[in-house]
């Protein structure tokens, strides 16, 4: 298991698309059995910078995601509310097998 922590600014007033957008795409994910098993959504008190802390069975399926054709089409969603580039960091399970 992994842990893999998504980063973004999202621009003023747009806020609750993010949000809901997020609900969706989490909930299209764990339908679609693709190897996340959880996410969670941070917000910055009194800012728009978000952190998507989510939970994948291994590192395989995590790099299978975002060379996806629906990861490629939620970034290209994205870039209409959100501000710079979003960034992620990779939290491995310090008891993961190298696969």
């Amino acid at each position: 298991m992994i842990n893999v922590g998504l980063y973004y600014n999202v621009k003023a007033g747009h806020e609750a698309e993010f949000e809901k957008t997020f609900t969706g795409v989490v909930e299209t994910l764990k339908n679609a059995k693709v190897g996340i098993r959880d996410a969670k959504l941070y917000r910055e008190i009194g800012k728009s910078e978000y952190l998507i802390y989510t939970e994948w069975e291994s590192m395989d399926v995590f790099k299978a995601f975002i060379q996806s054709k629906a990861f490629s089409d939620t970034t290209s969603y994205g870039k209409s509310i959100i501000e710079g580039r979003p960034y992620h960091r990779v939290f491995a399970d310090i008891n993961e097998k190298p696969g």
